[in-house]
């Protein structure tokens, strides 16, 4: 089924004032690099998708630059690679936007669309997202599970779903089935820091999606028997 049959979520303005310290470092951006994309990172992927990841927030050189999740530093060398060998994805990433990289069944997004100083959103700044994300999930209609990459996107997710994070803790690994019959999956965020420190291995990364292949081929939340 094709994209145009659903409608495109809500989504924040290229020049969005909800955060005025992340407003005031992406005007910075786009005074020192007035090529890069400088703006609310869009999220990639189709509306039809069963599998929504959850990042954290843009990347100042990744996709704040390029304008595509994950795309143009380390942690979209790991993400898109896995997905492609899950058959989440088809063609060859390369760290542009147009590399002709395409998602199957999954789409991307961040709990924070702007980039932030130094990679660290602030707790305000995640919750004036968080209407965002809260459109998307109410927006793909075949939503089997969501994959948080990190506490800050696990967080907010539960959050956009009315959930308390006391019920269902943040590990590494968890498959955690909400009320609604959605799944939220944990990992650890596929930086370059928890590579580089082995927190998170590439084999840690593609157990993750071992554990989600059959959540996403079983029958959606709330379909008939």
């Amino acid at each position: 089924m094709h994209d145009m049959l659903f409608p495109a979520p809500m989504a924040p303005d290229r020049d969005c004032p909800l955060c005025p310290r992340l407003r005031t470092f992406r005007e910075e951006q786009r005074s020192r690099f007035p090529d890069w994309h400088n703006a609310p990172v869009p999220s990639f992927g189709p509306l039809n998708a069963s599998l929504l990841i959850v990042g954290l927030a843009p990347g100042l050189q990744g996709a704040n630059r390029t304008g595509r999740p994950f795309t143009g530093d380390f942690a979209g060398d790991l993400l898109y690679p896995t997905l492609t060998s899950f058959g989440l994805a088809e063609g060859h990433f390369d760290r542009r936007p147009d590399d002709g990289l395409r998602l199957i069944g999954c789409r991307i997004t961040n709990a924070v669309r702007c980039v932030p100083p130094a990679n660290k959103p602030i707790g305000a700044e995640v919750a004036n997202c968080r209407q965002f994300l809260q459109a998307e999930i109410a927006a793909l209609p075949n939503l089997r599970a969501v994959l948080a990459l990190g506490v800050v996107a696990h967080n907010s997710i539960l959050a956009a779903l009315g959930e308390r994070r006391a019920g269902w803790p943040f590990r590494h690994g968890a498959l955690h089935r909400l009320p609604s019959g959605l799944v939220l999956a944990d990992s650890y965020h596929c930086s370059r820091y928890n590579t580089n420190t082995g927190r998170l291995t590439e084999a840690m990364f593609r157990d993750v999606f071992s554990a989600l292949l059959p959540v996403l081929r079983s029958d959606p939340p709330g379909a008939g028997g």
